[in-house]
């Protein structure tokens, strides 16, 4: 355990580039050996969307991280957080307690509350646009929720009293989880199941990209799943039921042109007819 705190303690920027890099190229190909579905559609101009939109959460993350360099500091040395206030306990359970409660606040609430707030939707309903859903729809986020999602990872930070390294560890995990599900792969469904009990699988996360609600309002979760089971938001449905993207925008003029993706927060609300 040591060896991994001091790795993450002085992780290079590069590092941390190439785990974000390998992970798309590793589900990118396994994508290719054993598909899900098979999407009629150019995998390279889609992907070059969702890229650009990594592209961009790679930036606003990079510009704001003395942020959150400054809150892990500034929890650790002032013994601030549940896990400054808990007794001396096993590294490893310590490790496992940061990244529970790093997920719950950084990635299920963040989600959760993007879903239940109207303005934080318009952000985060780019990413549900995707209508061929792949490991890299991991990273379509539109910028505005970039920053949003960085707000609740550094109040994440806070409440929890998260160590930089731990942050470190967790950001990595949370990069890796979130290319492999939503990976277009398709596991043995006992497998996936069995994986659904303790982490976000596949399957349980593509219900999430159902086009129509009450799906796209479930299965929130990143890494842990026990969120979604805890909080009565997990649900489950049948693969081949599934269909992706969002019902307001399901013309490809509207989810699959970069420019009007990025217009889409500050354009009128689409109703339904």
């Amino acid at each position: 355990m040591e060896a991994i705190i001091d790795y993450f303690t002085t992780i290079p920027s590069l590092h941390r580039g190439l785990i974000l890099a390998g992970g798309i190229a590793f589900f990118w190909l396994l994508e290719s050996v054993k598909p899900l579905f098979v999407f009629d559609y150019k995998k390279w101009n889609h992907a070059g969307i969702n890229i650009f939109f990594t592209i961009t959460t790679i930036i606003v993350n990079f510009v704001m991280a003395f942020i959150l360099l400054m809150a892990a500091q500034w929890a650790v040395q002032n013994k601030f957080g549940v896990l400054q206030w808990l007794p001396q306990i096993n590294i490893w359970v310590f490790t496992i307690i940061g990244l529970l409660l790093l997920d719950l606040i950084g990635a299920y609430l963040a989600h959760l509350v993007q879903h239940r707030t109207k303005w934080m939707w318009r952000f985060h309903l780019i990413h549900h646009t995707d209508t061929w859903i792949d490991t890299t729809t991991a990273n379509r986020h539109h910028p505005g929720e970039s920053v949003i999602r960085f707000i609740f990872t550094t109040l994440g930070v806070l409440i929890v009293g998260s160590p930089m390294w731990l942050v470190f560890l967790y950001q990595s995990m949370s990069v890796v989880f979130s290319q492999f599900n939503h990976a277009n792969i398709s596991l043995p469904k006992k497998l996936d199941t069995l994986i659904s009990y303790v982490i976000v699988s596949p399957d349980m996360h593509k219900v999430h990209h159902h086009y129509v609600l009450p799906y796209t309002d479930s299965n929130y979760g990143n890494i842990f799943s026990i969120w979604d089971r805890l909080f009565g938001t997990f649900t489950t449905l049948k693969n081949d039921q599934i269909v992706y993207g969002v019902d307001t925008h399901m013309k490809p003029e509207e989810n699959n042109n970069l420019k009007n993706l990025l217009k889409i927060p500050f354009q009128k609300p689409k109703k339904l007819n």
